[in-house]
């Protein structure tokens, strides 16, 4: 069975059960479990599904609006290696911050059975790490039903009530000038956590190295270390900003 058949298949199942478990489809389909983890992978790269940490589930998940899922589903496979590096930086008992990136959401998985303190504005966060060890403190705000996450001067407010070890961040783009984002509010946010944290971690795809977007918000010293597959020769220059560089 050639992937273009095994895809139609796997998204007929997808439609008609709402989440597919890797190993049964794999049985269902006659193929090896490795076989069907590279076909999700590709179908997610492609935005046609999210993959969760055992299958995967429709981009239409009603608890997130289309364009954040669409936006999380793409280049997953990298986005969850560098969340699983991330994950290791932080340990039992950390207050961190997390920011409502599509690549931060991906940390969820990796730290839910962790006895940590995750404040965020993202609604997606929220959901994903309720019922887990973990214990939440809410941003309040403005909701941006684009973004699932809350902005403005009551979210700015609230962060800065607050002290965290560690803050997660994602940008729309960075290069030797500093980091960039797509819009003022999210850049606002960003800056009111890392002020608020002692390490700020930038969660970056090689997608986003040296593609600056519409709005320069700081300087690339304002993060502590950047985890990354992007190639190290790329980001040679971090390394003469004091910026540490976690390669994946």
């Amino acid at each position: 069975m050639n992937f273009q058949l095994r895809k139609q298949k796997i998204l007929a199942q997808l439609s008609m059960q709402g989440e597919v478990d890797t190993k049964a489809l794999a049985q269902t389909l006659g193929i090896s479990e490795i076989t069907m983890r590279r076909d999700l992978n590709q179908l997610s790269d492609e935005g046609l599904l999210y993959r969760t940490h055992g299958g995967a589930i429709p981009v239409a998940e009603p608890e997130m609006p289309h364009r954040f899922v669409n936006k999380a589903a793409s280049n997953q496979a990298a986005k969850d290696k560098i969340c699983s590096k991330a994950a290791a930086q932080i340990n039992d008992g950390d207050v961190i911050f997390m920011d409502c990136g599509s690549t931060v959401f991906r940390l969820c998985q990796f730290i839910k059975n962790k006895k940590i303190k995750v404040i965020t504005n993202s609604m997606p966060v929220i959901s994903e790490l309720q019922n887990s060890r973990v214990s939440l403190n809410i941003i309040g705000g403005e909701y941006d039903a684009d973004r699932q996450a809350m902005h403005g001067s009551i979210a700015i407010e609230h962060i800065r009530r607050y002290q965290a070890g560690k803050a997660f961040i994602g940008v729309d783009g960075l290069s030797a000038k500093g980091l960039f984002a797509h819009s003022e509010k999210e850049a606002a946010i960003a800056l009111a956590l890392a002020a608020q944290s002692t390490h700020t971690y930038l969660l970056c795809d090689a997608g986003k190295i040296d593609k600056p977007s519409y709005l320069q918000f700081a300087p690339l010293e304002m993060v502590y270390a950047i985890v990354t597959n992007a190639d190290p020769a790329a980001l040679k220059y971090c390394k003469k900003k004091g910026v540490k560089v976690i390669n994946v």
